[in-house]
């Protein structure tokens, strides 16, 4: 056995689906669905391919705060539109992601986009939380809204595809997005019977999300739609072939040794910064944002 492989620790299926609001139907597959050590990575919900019906009145989340970390929202199938109390808005497209540094505070609310909403359809989605370390988590609330057609891509050898690097650096791509601490997030877009390679540091934590098809990883686990590959702490590199065609997003990061005290949105390294969050947010230091 090579001792460089990074070796598969399991292959996950979804945990039991819960509703966020009434426009997301996600599997927690992390913190609550399976106890994986994945920082900064602290939250994956991951909203398997359903079908919505048309409805005039937008599904989605109303207000809600956040502090202390970034959201990441992916966007698969479906339309998302969000806004927030600085003033922002978009609509996330297929292939787009928005990643929001939240940081010191901002309330936010996400819906399905008008159009898709009165048309119905697939809808697919990922959204991660990413923790802040200590000195970032008060910081200024930023956005990062990357399209399909902005974010860097990395051809694969032999026709086998591509790495869309949205953060981080693939073989001298590098990523579209910044962050805080040292991590990758990946789209690869694998053709059947294509093949692609990946290092990390031992000490990254890392999964591969399968959103489409059926992967094989290093020459034995298959891992298919809707599963996540779920990687030990040792070893370095990993192959990937497409038993079919197949999408997967690819996280790997340098963990972040910080104790972390978590309350619903909100995401701190101690019992009185909840405290504190929770105050401002109660008296409205968060801004405003109609419902």
């Amino acid at each position: 056995m090579n001792e460089n492989i990074k070796q598969v620790s399991a292959v996950l299926n979804p945990p039991v689906p819960q509703m966020v609001g009434d426009g997301f139907r996600v599997h927690n597959f992390f913190p609550s669905g399976y106890k994986l050590q994945m920082s900064p990575f602290f939250l994956l919900d991951y909203n398997a391919k359903i079908q919505f019906s048309a409805r005039n009145e937008p599904r989605g989340v109303g207000v809600h705060p956040h502090r202390g970390f970034e959201t990441v929202t992916i966007a698969y199938h479906g339309a998302v539109a969000h806004h927030d109390s600085a003033g922002n808005s978009g609509v996330i497209y297929p292939g787009g992601v928005q990643w929001m540094t939240a940081a010191s505070g901002i309330l936010h609310k996400e819906y399905h986009e008008e159009a898709f909403s009165k048309m119905g359809g697939a809808f697919q989605m990922v959204q991660l939380w990413v923790n802040l370390p200590a000195k970032d988590k008060m910081s200024k609330p930023k956005y990062q809204a990357l399209s399909q057609a902005s974010i860097a891509k990395h051809e694969l050898p032999d026709q086998s595809g591509l790495v869309e690097v949205i953060a981080g650096e693939y073989q001298g791509t590098k990523g579209t997005a910044s962050t805080f601490t040292p991590m990758h997030v990946y789209h690869l877009r694998l053709h059947k019977d294509g093949k692609a390679s990946f290092n990390f540091p031992a000490d990254f934590n890392t999964a591969f999300m399968v959103i489409e098809g059926e992967i094989k990883v290093n020459n034995f686990s298959i891992a298919k739609a809707d599963q996540l590959v779920y990687f030990k702490n040792e070893g370095e590199e990993i192959a990937v072939e497409g038993i079919q065609h197949s999408v997967v997003l690819i996280l790997s990061g340098a963990p972040i040794h910080e104790p972390i005290t978590h309350y619903g949105p909100f995401l701190m390294n101690k019992p009185e910064e909840i405290q504190q969050a929770i105050a401002d947010y109660n008296q409205g230091r968060f801004g405003y944002l109609e419902e």
